[in-house]
C-alpha cells in the first residue's frame, strides 16, 4: 500500500513538474511571439530633375533619354543600361509596359519615356517586337506621340468583353453595374439589358488578359497625378483600375473601395510581375485627373522611380498635396486610404521614415 502511495506520489510530481515545464515553454513561447519584430527594409525613391527636360509641353527626347537611364542604373546598381534592365528581365520573360493614356495629348505617360525603356530593353536582348505597351484604352495616345506600326513595339488596348480573362477572378463584397464592355454584361443587339438593372450587376471582377497570361513581367510607367476618386492615380492605381473590368465600384471615393485597390494589386498576377516603376513627373497633375486638367498641371520636369510601388506613391502624394494647399484645395489623401493599406499588406513602405529619396541630379 505505501509502495503503491509512493510511486503515485513520484508520478505526481512529475506530473506537475512536466505541467510546469510545459506552462513555462507557453509563456515563453507566447513572449516570443509577441516581441517586437524586426522593422521593414527601408525602400529607395529615385528621383531626377531636369528643367531642360520639357518646355512648353514639349518633351526633349535626348534629355528624357538620359534621365531614364539614370533612374534605371541607380535603381538596380549596375554598370550600364543593358545590364541594368537585364537584371530586371530574364531573356525568357515576356515584357509588358504599362503606361497611363487617360490624359490625352498633353498627360499620357510621355512617349520619349517609353521610348528610353524600350531601347535599354532591347540593349539587353528582347526584341523590341514583341513588348507590349498597354492602357485599358489607347484613345490619346497618337496625339501623344506615339506611332503605332512606327515605333516598333506592340501597343495595345484592352478589348472590351473578349479582352478580360474568364479564369482569372477576383471578388470582393461591393456590387458594382455591369455595363457594355465588362465580360459578365448581359445585353442584346437592340441595347436594351436582358436583365433589370438589379440583376445586371456583380461582385466579380476578371483581369485583362493581358495582364493574367500576355506578359510575365512588368515595367509600371503610371503620370503623376491625382485621382478625384482614389486620391492618386499612380503606381497601384495604375496597375489596378485599369486592368480589371466591373472596375466602377472601387472608384466611388468610398474606403472600402480604396482598401480594395491595395487587395488587389497583391495579387500574384500584379504584384509578383511588376519589376520596376517609374512615374512621369514630366507634366504633373495635382487637380482633375487622371483625365488631363491643364488648369492644374505644372511642368515638374521630374521622374521617379523605385522597386516599391508603395513608397513612390506615397513620396507622390505628399507632392501634389503641397500643390494642392498652395491652391486651396482640400486634401486628397484620404481618399488614397489604400496606401497605408498595402503597406499593411506587406506590399512596401509608406511611413515617411521607412522611405528614402534619393535625388541623382543631373
Amino acid at each position: 500500500m505505501l509502495l503503491i502511495k509512493s510511486v503515485c506520489h513520484r508520478e505526481a510530481t512529475l506530473l506537475m513538474r512536466n505541467v510546469a515545464l510545459v506552462l513555462f515553454c507557453a509563456v515563453t513561447s507566447s513572449g516570443l511571439a509577441q516581441a517586437p519584430q524586426p522593422a521593414p527594409t527601408p525602400s529607395i525613391v529615385y528621383s531626377v530633375h531636369d528643367p531642360r527636360s520639357i518646355k512648353d509641353y514639349n518633351t526633349n527626347p535626348r534629355v528624357v533619354h538620359e534621365m531614364v537611364n539614370r533612374l534605371v542604373l541607380a535603381a538596380t546598381g549596375q554598370s550600364d543600361v543593358a545590364k541594368a534592365w537585364a537584371s530586371l528581365v530574364s531573356p525568357n520573360d515576356k515584357i509588358g509596359i504599362k503606361i497611363c493614356a487617360a490624359g490625352g495629348d498633353l498627360f499620357t505617360t510621355h512617349h520619349d519615356i517609353v521610348n528610353a525603356i524600350v531601347d535599354g530593353l532591347v540593349a539587353a536582348g528582347h526584341p523590341r517586337s514583341s513588348i507590349i505597351v498597354w492602357d485599358r484604352s489607347l484613345g490619346g495616345i497618337k496625339g501623344a506621340g506615339y506611332r503605332p506600326g512606327i515605333d516598333g513595339y506592340q501597343l495595345q488596348a484592352i478589348a472590351p468583353h473578349d479582352g478580360y480573362d474568364p479564369k482569372a477572378v477576383l471578388s470582393a463584397p461591393l456590387i458594382g453595374k455591369l455595363v457594355w464592355g465588362d465580360f459578365e454584361y448581359v445585353g442584346n443587339i437592340t441595347k436594351e439589358p436582358i436583365l433589370s438593372d438589379t440583376e445586371n450587376t456583380s461582385n466579380v471582377s476578371h483581369f485583362s488578359k493581358i495582364v493574367s497570361t500576355e506578359v510575365t513581367k512588368i515595367i509600371n510607367v503610371p503620370v503623376m497625378s491625382i485621382s478625384e476618386t482614389n486620391g492618386i492615380a499612380g503606381c497601384i492605381y495604375n496597375m489596378t483600375i485599369p486592368n480589371i473590368d466591373n472596375w466602377r465600384r472601387f472608384a466611388q471615393g468610398s474606403r472600402f473601395g480604396a482598401e480594395s485597390l491595395a487587395e488587389i494589386y497583391s495579387n500574384p498576377l500584379i504584384a509578383k510581375k511588376v519589376v520596376f516603376n517609374l512615374m512621369d513627373g514630366l507634366t504633373a497633375q495635382y487637380a482633375g485627373g487622371p483625365q488631363p486638367q491643364p488648369n492644374y498641371a505644372v511642368h515638374h520636369a521630374t521622374l521617379y522611380a523605385s522597386r516599391d510601388p508603395i513608397a513612390l506613391d506615397a513620396v507622390a502624394l505628399k507632392r501634389l498635396e503641397e500643390w494642392r494647399v498652395r491652391a486651396s484645395l482640400r486634401a486628397i489623401g484620404p481618399l488614397a486610404a489604400y496606401v497605408d493599406f498595402a503597406s499593411q499588406l506587406g506590399l512596401g513602405n509608406s511611413a515617411s521614415n521607412r522611405i528614402e529619396v534619393r535625388n541623382i541630379g543631373r
